[in-house]
């Protein structure tokens, strides 16, 4: 998996950044912080994320407290951010609507 090119970044990061991604302070990486009704909620959410991630070979660094998910995405093997973020990044965001 290559790392995204500027022109990909540009293209492909902007969507994440306008839903309340942002890049990782000293890393090629995205963070977000996912905020739920209740515990079971947050679970939920981490147990449907965490099937797509095990079917994409690809896992998130993430934190779990009470109701609120924090979430790192990197692809570690390339050093940096690719598309398997992204992909990862949208159906993260969308399990998590409605709310």
């Amino acid at each position: 998996m290559d790392i995204l090119d500027k022109s990909e970044r540009k293209t492909l990061l902007a969507p994440l950044l306008e839903n309340d991604w942002s890049m990782v302070d000293g890393r090629d990486a995205i963070g977000k912080t996912f905020h739920f009704k209740t515990f079971r909620h947050a679970f939920a959410w981490m147990t449907q994320s965490a099937l797509w991630a095990e079917k994409m070979d690809h896992h998130p660094e993430w934190a779990n407290t009470y109701n609120e998910v924090s979430v790192v995405l990197q692809t570690h093997s390339a050093g940096g951010l690719t598309m398997l973020d992204i992909k990862l990044a949208t159906r993260m965001d969308a399990a998590r609507h409605p709310a």
